[in-house]
């Protein structure tokens, strides 16, 4: 099992209970070409391949062009990926579990690399600020009425 850099300068883990399917957010969440769709900051998200360890997918967001490789993938439970963005080294897990008759998704990332021990409190705050933002974007997309 995966799990994020514990010795990386920038570590940042988030939840929210989202009152709808785990289906349905699940679908959401790994549906990546589709993230542009729901997620203002995603400019463009392209998976090559099926969802599965040691695929990848690029996407852009916050100006940077990121390709990133599926680490790990438990359907309907967890899905984990990684890869360098700018000199950032950067690992991101995301879990899903029933909470009543809602889920409670988990997110936690951690940044290393030079640019990170350069500016590791600003970058800390804009990796928190994004991953509120995700969190709050896939919590109201998936809240939606059908």
């Amino acid at each position: 099992m995966f799990t994020v850099d514990e010795t990386a300068p920038v570590i940042v883990r988030l939840s929210t209970v989202i009152d709808a399917p785990l289906e349905r957010v699940w679908e959401l969440h790994t549906r990546i070409d589709d993230w542009p769709s729901w997620n203002a900051d995603v400019d463009r998200a392209v998976l090559d391949g099926p969802l599965v360890p040691g695929g990848s997918f690029c996407w852009k967001t916050h100006g940077m062009d990121i390709a990133s490789t599926v680490l790990e993938v438990v359907p309907g439970e967890r899905v984990v990926w990684g890869g360098p963005a700018a000199g950032i080294e950067g690992v991101h897990v995301w879990t899903f579990e029933r909470a009543g008759s809602g889920v409670r998704v988990h997110t936690e990332e951690s940044w290393s690399g030079a640019p990170v021990d350069a500016a590791t409190d600003q970058l800390e705050r804009a990796l928190r600020d994004s991953l509120t933002a995700w969190l709050a974007a896939l919590k109201a997309r998936a809240e939606q009425a059908d």
